[in-house]
């Protein structure tokens, strides 16, 4: 019986995998299944390479900069393009409230170790703490990792999870390559971009396959 245990135990995790992901097909596939788009999550978030950047000001204004432009510029962040939708609700309140209170002494760093910071039980934790006021459907969160300027990546666990239950039921980390920009803003929001157009041409796909 001590053998059998790992077997059992390795059993359930497959089994456990293999019903998130048919959710998370039967979710996206289904255009009547509510998705809400809850923004991005920076409270873990890592800048890597930009000694001279001001935390303080990026904490208080450019996290909910970049926040903001995905949805008033939502033709070019085409999120619900990228999930086949013509239309996905956004509420941004909750994580404008959980950004604004990230750390600033733990947002620059030199040790580009620190760009892979974050592992899939950091994003359950973040989820769990998720304050959705017990609303159904799907939510869609982008939890950053790492801004790393000197490779000119960002990396994102793009997640679904049931808003009501807050069960993740999908969560991979993505990268975005970064191109021009003349603000802070603009030039993360080019990685933001990649990841999205990213999700359009490859992983739905992925996602809503057998």
């Amino acid at each position: 019986m001590k053998h059998l245990k790992p077997i059992f135990v390795i059993a359930l995790v497959v089994l456990s995998f293999c019903a998130n992901a048919q959710n998370i097909k039967s979710i996206l596939t289904d255009k009547e299944s509510p998705i809400t788009y809850y923004g991005i999550d920076f409270t873990k978030a890592i800048l890597i390479g930009d000694a001279n950047a001001n935390p303080d000001d990026i904490i208080s204004r450019q996290f909910t900069g970049i926040n903001d432009l995905m949805v008033n510029e939502s033709d070019k962040y085409d999120i619900a393009g990228a999930l086949k939708r013509s239309d996905i609700p956004s509420n941004l309140s909750i994580v404008a409230k959980r950004n604004e209170k990230a750390n600033p002494d733990k947002l620059l760093s030199s040790n580009t170790e620190d760009y892979n910071k974050l592992q899939e039980s950091d994003i359950k934790s973040i989820v769990s703490n998720f304050n959705t006021g017990g609303k159904s459907g799907t939510g869609l969160l982008f939890v950053v990792d790492g801004m790393n300027k000197t490779k000119k990546k960002l990396s994102v666990w793009v997640t679904f999870f049931d808003s009501k239950t807050k069960k993740v039921l999908l969560t991979e980390r993505l990268e975005g390559s970064l191109g021009s920009g003349f603000s802070f803003r603009n030039y993360w929001a080019t990685g933001f971009k990649k990841i999205i157009d990213n999700i359009k041409s490859k992983k739905y796909k992925e996602w809503t396959s057998e």
